[in-house]
């Protein structure tokens, strides 16, 4: 049974799950019903980060324009260019073992692609969730869904593992940005051409 949290409630993920090392991590949402002209593309990304909440380098930032950081520690397995079907729409695999020292969390993003121009923003999808599954058996861990907290938002800190006394827990954030992957980009340290 997992645990289904609310915004801001932090959870032990390793503590109670002694041996846990792969987890895949699933976001997934729907797009209310209406037409704005234009398919909703949402792209997860990951972004590890050092003490000072960082990334080092544009390395750790893992995104459908760089899949796996070099570590293997983080994949992203794909972009979905539309967000139709059930269940999660987009994926990242994290193998916590092979998680560089020097990285402290791993922030999970939800951004609209091409939000300006096709007018399009968080207050326009639904049902939006994070969850984590332990890879070894598929086991859903923890699940965050989000609620319709948003409106003009164009990005999401959906929520982060971090690393607390040698254990990862995760964070369920859920906070909103404008400026969409830039935005998130400057706030994590990622110079955005």
């Amino acid at each position: 049974m997992p645990i289904n949290l609310t915004k801001g409630q932090k959870v032990d993920l390793t503590k109670g799950n002694p041996g846990l090392k792969k987890i895949m991590v699933g976001l997934g949402w729907d797009v209310n019903q209406f037409d704005s002209g234009a398919d909703f593309d949402l792209d997860a990304a990951a972004f590890l980060l050092g003490e000072n909440g960082k990334t080092p380098t544009e390395k750790e930032f893992v995104f459908y324009g760089n899949l796996e950081h070099p570590s293997g520690a983080v994949k992203h397995m794909g972009d979905n260019l539309t967000g139709d079907g059930e269940g999660d729409d987009e994926q990242v695999s994290v193998d916590l073992s092979k998680v560089p020292a020097n990285i402290q969390k791993i922030a999970f993003t939800v951004t609209i692609y091409d939000a300006d121009v096709r007018h399009q923003n968080f207050g326009q999808v639904s049902n939006a969730f994070i969850r984590i599954v332990d890879e070894t058996n598929n086991q859903e861990i923890i699940r965050y869904d989000l609620g319709e907290d948003f409106s003009i938002e164009t990005a999401i800190v959906v929520g982060e593992l971090y690393r607390n006394n040698g254990e990862w827990k995760f964070n369920a954030i859920g906070s909103g940005f404008q400026g969409g992957l830039a935005a998130l980009c400057g706030h994590y340290g990622i110079e955005v051409a």
